[in-house]
């Protein structure tokens, strides 16, 4: 009978922690993230960015995982925290984006 508590206590103990580990998971952000620096380096690569562009560009990513990763702190990231994120980030793209497309090219 003891065997059966244990067994019921590891199954619902690990339930536990798969739900708190899904809570903190935050794969669009972070497939996001990689397509946006891959944007950012192809922009810095064809010389549609200047080199002040792509720095800034970067120092905004980097903006976006301290945000998230202050979100993940305490073990739970909540729709609103998940909301600022994704509002970052359509904010980065779109700055992404301007500068890609301005009339600044990197010098050849």
């Amino acid at each position: 009978m003891k065997t059966a508590h244990r067994i019921i206590a590891a199954s619902l103990l690990s339930a536990f922690a798969a739900g708190a580990m899904a809570q903190t998971a935050t794969p669009r952000v972070d497939n996001r993230q990689e397509r946006q620096e891959a944007r950012i380096e192809q922009g810095a690569a064809s010389g549609a960015l200047t080199g002040r562009e792509q720095r800034r560009l970067h120092h905004e990513q980097k903006a976006v995982a301290r945000a998230e990763a202050h979100a993940k702190a305490d073990g739970t990231v909540t729709t609103r925290e998940r909301a600022r994120l994704h509002h970052m980030q359509n904010h980065a793209s779109r700055d992404i984006a301007r500068q890609k497309h301005d009339a600044q090219t990197a010098p050849k």
